[in-house]
This record gives structure tokens, sequence and C-alpha cells, in this order.
């Protein structure tokens, strides 16, 4: 434990004038969130619920900031100086403040400390007893320990749904049909992967020219296996946009085939899994990537201050997206759409055009209402928009997120017809309901902070492929001769994994 900083920060408590004064109770506010413990994250994060003196959450921006520290010892540096991270809080606008920070050593004996003027909030100082690791250590745990650690659910209602279709699979003969087809199919039409587990190490080989995505799925597999001792298992990945598995066929050797997908939809069997958007984001937070499922909840517009309009802003990749453009001419004081890029329409630009300046997608909740309509497939945009803190407007689809069965309509989003038919009087409905729509919103963020956040994708992805070992266990699982081995970054290797804490560190 550093000396310094602890004395630093019991000094500041001594100097710094009392808070009573505030209409905020430190001692009743909450804090909450994975950062808190040893679950291992590419960036770990924790919330911060304000609660008044009346006992009751806050529920608007306060403009605060918190006096976060981070205290503990590199590994094997008892003289050291304390553990780097980087650190970023945020104002969420509805009386909660996001904490993330990500750490690119070995941890021990950490405490989180978060105060505001001097004195602690909630139940701060947070101690960890074990180590924490960076993402690029390979420290994997055993899956019932995994689960409890990351707070994994049970059950998904989606995954149970997407095996049921292939409870009584014979998997070795489907596997043998599928590379029989997927060998001699018009190679400019395939964009499939073979993925092998076997003994915590990643072999793949792929079908097709446009598997440039392998970069996503490999990421994906191997954060995974640095995390949990998953089972020996094989799965074939469509890395396109369009589900696969269409539905129909005689029998199980025939079709339905289990091809894991993006992205689902009501006429196909593909097995769902979270979108390579939301789970890049979740690798690259805080790293090469700005707009996360974490960073969107930030807060630059008070409810009361938020433009009372709808606002769309995207490329023409579905006919109702320039149908949008059209209402929103029709009814400019209601609707502001536009496309920001013309590819799959270019020869009506003319019409729907000029091309719109891009819009932050941070800028974008500067608008009350969201309009969500798909894109090639499901519009993966979605999730964001949910944890934005305006209200999301989702149009009728065919397509899906591995999500969207425990949505409800009216509860998290306000829906339209897929033909747009009534979208401006669902517009008009909610400017005249502002109350009820504001509490849509919340439901939404709510939603994805117990949902869609990173430990839940890892979470979801792990109980996904533990369910398919089950389903697929009397296949045997080789890797074939023609297949790579798809590396590990050669950091993963040089943490210690020790998870026993110290006897200085109690």
């Amino acid at each position: 434990m550093n000396l310094i900083i602890l004395a630093v920060i019991a000094l500041r408590t001594l100097l710094v004038s009392s808070v009573s004064s505030l209409d905020i109770d430190l001692d009743k506010s909450v804090i909450w969130g994975p950062g808190l413990g040893e679950a291992t994250l590419p960036v770990r994060y924790f919330f911060v619920q304000l609660v008044n003196n009346a006992g009751e959450n806050v529920t608007e921006s306060q403009d605060i900031k918190l006096d976060i520290q981070l205290v503990g010892q590199p590994k094997n540096q008892r003289n050291a100086e304390n553990c780097r991270y980087s650190l970023e809080q945020f104002d969420a606008g509805d009386g909660s403040i996001v904490v993330r920070y990500r750490i690119p050593q070995e941890c021990r004996g950490v405490s989180i400390h978060v105060m505001y003027k001097g004195q602690h909030l909630g139940d701060s100082p947070y101690s960890i007893p074990s180590p924490i690791f960076p993402e690029i250590c390979s420290c994997p745990l055993e899956i019932d320990e995994f689960r409890n650690v990351y707070k994994c659910p049970e059950r998904h209602p989606q995954i149970e749904e997407d095996m049921s279709t292939f409870s009584g699979i014979n998997y070795t003969h489907v596997q043998e049909k599928m590379l029989e087809k997927f060998s001699t199919d018009n190679p400019g039409s395939l964009a499939i992967c073979q993925y092998v587990v076997l003994s915590g190490e990643l072999f793949r080989r792929c079908f097709g020219k446009h598997v440039g995505f392998t970069m996503f799925m490999d990421a994906t597999l191997l954060s995974i296996l640095r995390k949990v001792k998953l089972p020996d298992f094989e799965i074939f990945v469509n890395l396109g946009d369009w589900p696969v598995s269409r539905k129909g066929g005689r029998s199980r050797t025939q079709g339905p085939w289990p091809v894991f997908s993006w992205c689902g939809s009501s006429d196909s069997f593909d097995i769902v899994m979270p979108t390579y958007d939301i789970t890049e984001s979740t690798l690259e937070a805080m790293n090469r990537v700005s707009l996360d499922i974490i960073s969107v909840q930030k807060s630059a517009t008070k409810w009361a201050d938020k433009i009372p309009k709808a606002f769309f802003r995207g490329r023409d990749a579905n006919r109702e997206r320039l149908k949008s453009v059209e209402l929103s001419r029709r009814n400019p004081e209601v609707l502001d759409s536009a496309i920001t890029n013309f590819f799959f329409f270019r020869d009506e630009e003319d019409t729907y055009g000029p091309k719109s300046p891009r819009v932050s997608f941070f800028d974008f909740f500067k608008y009350k209402f969201q309009i969500n309509i798909d894109g090639t497939v499901a519009g993966y945009r979605f999730p964001y928009l949910l944890a934005g803190n305006s209200v999301v407007l989702k149009q009728d689809s065919p397509y899906y997120e591995h999500f969207y069965s425990q949505l409800k309509p009216m509860v998290h989003y306000i829906p339209f017809r897929r033909d747009l038919s009534d979208l401006i009087e669902k517009i008009h409905w909610a400017k005249s309901h502002d109350t009820t729509v504001r509490k849509i919103a919340q439901n939404a963020r709510a939603f994805v902070r117990e949902n869609l956040l990173p430990t839940h994708i890892f979470c979801y992805h792990v109980l996904l492929f533990e369910q398919w070992h089950q389903l697929t266990r009397l296949h045997k699982v080789s890797v074939a001769s023609d297949m790579e081995k798809v590396p590990k970054p050669e950091e993963s290797s040089s943490c210690s994994c020790d998870r026993k804490v110290q006897r200085d560190e109690l």
C-alpha cells in the first residue's frame, strides 16, 4: 500500500471544508459496479448514484467532480510508486456519475477512494483483496468461478431459444454437410469461418473472399480465453451482415444449419451473438474507440434543454431511411432526418440529398427523440441510443440483436411501423407525453446498465459457448490440417496470475 498517497488523501480530508451544507447525503450515496471487484476487463468501471438529504436519488445533473484515487502496489515492486492507471469520470445527466479506468500492469492490495470535498462517499474506500490484472493477461478462471466473479446469469432467453432449434442435432453429420457446401460454393458469396477452441487454444479456417471481419471474432475469442477456461467446442461463424441459416429443409442434415451470426431474423435459424460493434467497443474503450456503451452515457444536455424533435443521421442503407427524409421535409417542426452518405441509392441522391455533414454521435442527444431505422440488417446503433438519455423510437423489424427479446415496447422504447406510416403520429404523441417518455428513456438506460455493459457481453458469450458445447458434446473436437492457429498476444504470458493475497496486503 502506498503510504504517501494515503497520507495525501487523509490530509485533504482534514483541510477541506465541511460539505454538510450540500443537498447530497455522502453516506447514503451508492457506489457499485465491477470496477470495485476483481473481474478482469479491458476497462474497469463503476457508478456513483447521488442521494439527497431526504434519502431520494438525485435525478438531475449536479456538475460535480469527484476526487477518485486508486491506491495499490505494482507486481514485484514493493518500494515502487503507486500502480499506474488512466481514469475518466463523467456526469450521466441523471444524478449518477460514471467512473472508468484502465490499468496497464498487475496491481495488488488495491483500494479505491471516492471523495467529494475531502469526504468519502458511500462505503469508500473500497478494497479489492485479490490482485487485479490488465486485459492483456491470460489468467483464465474455471467457468463456475468466472460466473461468480462476473456475476453472470444462469440463463438467457435468447440463448435458450436459439439452442432449442438444435436440441437433437447430430453435429458430426451436419458438420460434414456444411463443410461440403462451403468448400464448393462460389467464394464470392461466402463470409464463413470455422473456429475451433481446443485446450484453450484457438484455430480457424475460412471460406469465401469476404472474411476481413475475422479480426473482430479473433479478438473476441482470444479475450474470452484469457478470462475463462472454456470447454472444447467448434462453431461456424457468419462474418457477413445477413443471417444465412434460412428456415426450411426436410431434415437437420439439410437445414437448419447451426451458424453463429451477429444478427438474427424471423426467417432464419442463426444463433445470435453480441454484435462485433458492441463487442469491439467493449475491448477497445479508452483506447482506439471513442464511442462505447459507457462513454455514450455522458450527457451534456439536460432533459429540459433538449431540442423537442426527433433526430436521425445515417447512410442510405435502407429504403425507409430515405422515406424518413421525405417525412422530415414535410414535418420539419418535429423531425430532423438526413442522409450522410449515398452508396445503395446513389442514383437517388438528387432527390434525397445533398449529403448531410456528419454529426458526432454524442451530439445526437441534444435532441429528445432518437429514431432507430434498420440498416442493411438491424441498426447496430440501437444499444447506444438506448443508453443515451433520450427516448428511442424504433422501427418494427424482422431483424434482431441478442438482447431484443428482453425489451418491451412502450417500456424501453416507442415502436413505429416498418413503413414509417405512423412515425409522425408517434412523435407528436411523445411530444405531448413528456413525463411518460422521460420514464421510457430512464427505463432504457437502466436496461443497458443491467444487460449490455462489458461484463454482460462477456457473460453472454461464455454462456452461449458453454451451452453449445453441451449440445455437441458427443462430437469429437479436432483441428483440421488446413486450419491456422490464431496467436495470442506475446504480452499475455508475462503475468503472474497469482491471485493469492499477500500477508502484508491483509
